[in-house]
């Protein structure tokens, strides 16, 4: 008996560098959700090259860092480029920025967070800022895997979206009314 194939989502992660936070959810949706998100990243100014911390934290992870580079957002504004349903900004920078127009009109959200490559202290405390960039993306990431995706209208699928970078948890978005009084 064949199985019905489900349509992997193509996603654009996107932040100014393109060098720790989109890259790690660019990983993470590959380690993760490879059936589910296809994941590209990218900059509106990216870096020379991916940040070393967000690489060794992924590396110890168990993520295949194979591949993975800044690279400007124009790639996936050009003709030849995957199609993107959804491009989500984690970033407060390349939120405010004019983005290119993206081709096929992609559901777009903000899940604004602090840059990890930004933190100072101790090496602890760098590390640490590290950690919970990842562990946010990791949990906004698995609730939008999650959600039914091909069943929501686009009023519900872009409250859904925003709702993930406003701190909303899966078992809330499953509670919450469907339809507005």
């Amino acid at each position: 008996m064949a199985h019905e194939t489900q349509k992997a989502w193509n996603i654009l992660f996107l932040c100014t560098g393109n060098s720790a936070r989109s890259i790690m959810a660019e990983a993470i949706c590959r380690k993760g959700w490879p059936r589910r998100l296809s994941a590209y990243s990218a900059g509106s100014h990216p870096k020379a090259e991916v940040n070393e911390r967000a690489l060794s934290l992924l590396r110890h992870l168990g993520h295949d860092t194979e591949g993975l580079r800044s690279k400007s957002w124009d790639e996936f504004a050009a003709a030849d480029a995957p199609r993107m349903d959804f491009v989500i900004t984690v970033c407060d920078d390349a939120a405010g920025e004019v983005c290119p127009a993206w081709p096929g009109q992609p559901m777009t959200a903000h899940w604004g967070m602090p840059d990890p490559a930004q933190a100072t202290g101790t090496e602890a405390e760098i590390a640490l800022a590290f950690d919970q960039a990842y562990g946010m993306l990791d949990r906004r990431i698995g609730i939008l895997a999650n959600l039914p995706i091909a069943t929501l209208d686009s009023l519900r699928l872009k409250r859904a979206l925003d709702d993930i970078g406003n701190g909303a948890s899966q078992e809330t978005m499953e509670t919450a009314p469907t339809e507005h009084g």
